[in-house]
Formats: C-alpha cells, structure tokens, sequence
C-alpha cells in the first residue's frame, strides 16, 4: 500500500473513495472503544465520526514492511457544525482538536485487512502548525472558520485573527481589530444573518482567496440595510470575492469585493 495515496485521499475526506480503494472487504477495525467488521461497517462509522467534522492526518512516524504499517499520526478534527457527542470534546463550529494516534494496518494483497488504534489524550504530544495556510489540514481550519462565522459565533471566528486585524467592506468604513468586527457583526446578526457558500479556496502560506456566495436575511425589519432594504424574511445574495492576507497562520487584513454588480432577492421559507 502506498501510505501517501492513502493520507491524499483520507485528507480529502472522501469516506466512500477511502475505503473502497484501500481496504479489504472483511477488514476488522479494533480500538479501545470499539470493534467492527466489514466495509459497512467502517463505513457507517466514518459517517458519524465526520458528521459536521473534518479529519485531517498528519503523519509523524511512518514504518512498513510487506505485511504490516506502523504510524504515529497527529490528527486534527475541524469542525463546522456543533457536535456535543464528539469523543474528544465538545464541539462548536471553528473548533479544532488535535489528537496523537498510534494505529498498526495488517496488509493483505496491497489493502488494510486490520487496523489498531490507540490514541493519547487531546492535546498531548501532538505538534503544532499555523492555523491557515495552504496545507490540508489548513484548508480544513478554514471552512471551520466560515462555518463559525456563518454561525454568528464571534468568540470563535475571531481566534483566526491578529490583534491588528482590519477588515475592508464595500460598504462601510474599515474596521480594526478582532473585538470590533465582533461587534460590527453582533449588531447587523441582530437584524441580519449572513451565510456563506463557499465556491473555491486558494491558498498559501501569505494569502487565502475565496470565491462565494453571500446570502443576507433579515431575521427582523432592516430597511436601512446598505446592501439592500429588507423585511423580515427577506434575502439578498451576491457573488464575493474575499482576500484574507495572513501573518503567522493567523488573518491580519480581509479585503471584500462584489464579483459584478448582479443582486439576488427572495424570501426565506
């Protein structure tokens, strides 16, 4: 087996892709919480474990021989919906939880036919990397931070921030700082929420470019909106480009621009 195949296409978080190519059909799965065999079964537990979270391996130690793998992986989990039933923790959107594993695949014909898993505490030994960037589990990190932002969550969208931050709106003056964006989008969510749909992400180690759609709804009468005049239950959305300039793995300048001038307006529900 090719371990690097593998590891492209688990931090692709393709399940179906994963397990169809990469393991046997009687494949048994052991750790210290559970046991299963079969394809179906890893399958349906895939499921619930990336349910709302996006799992991304980053190898440490890799050993192989003809019949056997052996590797020390540091795991992130991402998440970008609320998952209170998550084994390592209770989960927000923009959370992220690090874990060690030490997992040992039994090789059958080039495919997994068992694994073994067991893992640290969250947290313990694992090593650490910028937040953003152009690196699978960075990419991950960041469609956490649209789902937090989307969530109206500013105590956690803003851990992706520097101190310095300044954010630029095609309609409002630049804002400074993490505490005041917080507070901008605290009192427009008040009246209306803003949801992402994200389109395309490029990034690099100084730059993440975003390609969306931004739906505005307004949860309460907002007829001096600047984007558009709204009533409760009403909707504008239009195509954004975003550029986010990071220093450290962390956002410091976010520019937002209208791709075209074309508004979309309709009614929630």
């Amino acid at each position: 087996m090719n371990y690097d195949d593998y590891i492209a296409c688990f931090s692709a978080g393709d399940d179906e892709r994963l397990v169809e190519d990469f393991f046997c059909d009687d494949v048994i799965f052991k750790s210290s919480s559970r046991d299963f065999q079969g394809k179906a079964k890893l399958k349906e537990f895939l499921a619930w474990a990336h349910d709302g979270v996006r799992e991304v391996p980053r190898p440490q130690l890799v050993l192989q021989n003809e019949d056997h793998l052996f590797a020390e992986v540091d795991m992130d989990f991402h998440a970008t919906k609320e998952r209170p039933d998550f084994p390592f923790a209770h989960l927000h959107p923009g959370d992220m939880v690090s874990v060690k594993f030490f997992v040992t695949y039994g090789l059958r014909g080039g495919r997994v036919a068992s694994l073994n898993s067991m893992v640290w505490p969250p947290g313990k030994g694992v090593s650490q990397v910028p937040r953003l960037g152009p690196m699978p589990t960075q990419i991950a990190a960041f469609h956490s931070y649209a789902a937090a932002f989307s969530a109206g969550d500013g105590e956690r969208f803003t851990k992706f921030y520097t101190d310095d931050i300044v954010l630029e709106l095609p309609v409002a003056a630049p804002i400074k700082g993490p505490d005041g964006i917080a507070a901008y989008y605290s009192a427009m969510f008040d009246r209306v929420r803003e949801s992402i749909t994200i389109h395309s992400v490029e990034a690099t180690a100084e730059k993440i470019t975003l390609n969306a759609d931004a739906r505005f709804t307004a949860v309460k009468d907002a007829p001096d909106f600047p984007v558009a005049a709204l009533s409760k239950g009403d909707y504008v959305e239009s195509n954004v480009i975003v550029d986010y300039r990071l220093r450290g793995g962390l956002i410091d300048h976010i520019n937002v621009r209208r791709n075209g001038e074309k508004l979309i307006h309709g009614r929630s529900g």
